[in-house]
């Protein structure tokens, strides 16, 4: 765990409340830093927010804006959530801004102080834009306590984290819905129709305005790029940079941003090629995993996606993979124990797969169960000590396409492990 982490786990309580009392009060304390930043794009969902957070702020930055993002959780080191104009905060920055938060913040949670810890540095350090991921849920996030965004993104919404949302996919709906707020507009990415009842009735209550993928806009895949369609143009743009037919339409959601925020064509397009969002289908080319990999002749990828929506995307990417370019697969899984790890696997079931389950420090499931959850699905799968036996059992029976995955925590301990991997 880096020093940062450890930090903020020995001096704030480490639960989950959702509630926005404590977070607007420890913001007044600090002079309301959430209202001092430049104008905001705030986004929530329960898929995708990440990969478009990255999406729209590599427009923005080929624009030649100054942005801010922040974003959870990290994967290696606890810097990689707050960057400042374009920068990653420094240990030296961030620990001089947590000793100002541990000085007034009592009770508040890790997130709510990591939060307010985001605010503050970004409104002390000029930018032209910030772009705000929501942590869990929306409306009693903490990061909620930003009463005008310039624009609000609802990002794909599904069933996840049911202990703090629930297992309706209304109630999570509303949840995410919560983040619309009058006068900014929503863009939405495609949503089910009941998803989409409780996002246009919020709308209403709050005027928020809306601009609806498959209603007002689309994008779709065609001849190697990316085609923007709404009412007003169509627009012939490159692929974006990260795998998977998911990230068309996160590329649609963000350009539809992007155009909103009036960011040019030009730097639309060099966005989409330039962008970067690692344990997202990432290619791992370098450390121990990727050397070991390479050294048999194996492609090696990394996947943070933990539930249900995200094995579906990641099934659909390695099954196009493996139409064009068939090789022996194995998938290396770990997961939290509160995951919905048979959701997972069966969105999984029409691979065909040799599963290795490994566990990670911290809540992951046993590797043992996790393997006859798999097997129940279908696959054949044998718990492993782990990430480097599972890979080198893999490797002993040939697979030439290796995903390790279902987990941002394993991704992080597999990209942790040596320094060129980090994320910068």
């Amino acid at each position: 765990m880096d020093p940062i982490s450890q930090r903020l786990l020995a001096r704030h309580p480490q639960r989950i409340d959702l509630s926005l009392d404590r977070m607007r009060a420890l913001c007044a304390t600090l002079g309301n830093p959430q209202n001092k930043l430049p104008p905001v794009v705030h986004v929530a969902g329960t898929n995708g927010k990440g990969s478009t957070v990255a999406l729209i702020r590599a427009i923005a930055e080929a624009a030649g804006l100054r942005v801010h993002a922040y974003t959870s959780p990290h994967l290696v080191r606890f810097n990689e959530r707050i960057r400042l104009a374009g920068t990653l905060i420094s240990d030296e920055a961030l620990n001089a801004i947590l000793d100002r938060i541990e000085a007034v913040s009592g009770e508040a949670t890790v997130f709510e102080s990591t939060t307010a810890a985001a605010f503050l540095a970004m409104s002390e350090t000029p930018a032209d834009l910030a772009i705000v991921e929501v942590g869990l849920g929306g409306s009693l996030d903490a990061t909620n306590v930003i009463d005008r965004p310039l624009l609000s993104v609802i990002t794909p919404v599904d069933l996840d984290h049911a202990e703090f949302l629930g297992d309706k996919i209304e109630g999570v709906a509303a949840e995410k819905a919560g983040i619309l707020k009058a006068g900014a507009r929503g863009v939405i990415a495609r949503q089910s129709e009941a998803v989409m009842a409780v996002i246009e009735r919020r709308a209403a209550e709050v005027n928020s305005p809306l601009t609806v993928m498959g209603v007002d806009f689309d994008a779709w895949a065609e001849r190697g790029g990316l085609v923007y369609q709404d009412q007003e143009r169509f627009l012939d743009l490159p692929a974006p940079a990260l795998s998977g037919p998911h990230q068309f339409d996160n590329a649609g959601v963000a350009v539809a941003a992007a155009l909103e925020l009036d960011l040019p064509e030009a730097a639309i397009a060099a966005g989409l090629k330039a962008v970067r969002w690692p344990a997202r289908m990432q290619r791992l080319t370098a450390g121990p995993y990727a050397e070991k990999a390479q050294a048999a002749d194996a492609e090696l990828w990394l996947d943070g996606g933990h539930n249900p929506h995200a094995g579906r995307a990641m099934a659909r990417t390695l099954a196009e993979r493996q139409a064009r370019a068939p090789r022996p697969l194995a998938l290396i899984v770990a997961m939290l124990a509160n995951k919905d790890a048979g959701g997972f696997f069966e969105a999984l079931k029409g691979l065909d797969a040799q599963v290795f389950t490994v566990a990670f420090d911290g809540a992951a499931a046993d590797p043992a169960a996790l393997a006859a959850v798999a097997q129940g699905r279908g696959f054949g799968a044998l718990p492993t000590a782990s990430v480097d036996e599972a890979l080198d059992r893999a490797l002993a029976l040939g697979a030439g396409r290796i995903v390790i995955c279902g987990s941002l925590y394993l991704a992080g301990e597999v990209l942790g492990a040596s320094p060129e991997t980090w994320p910068t």
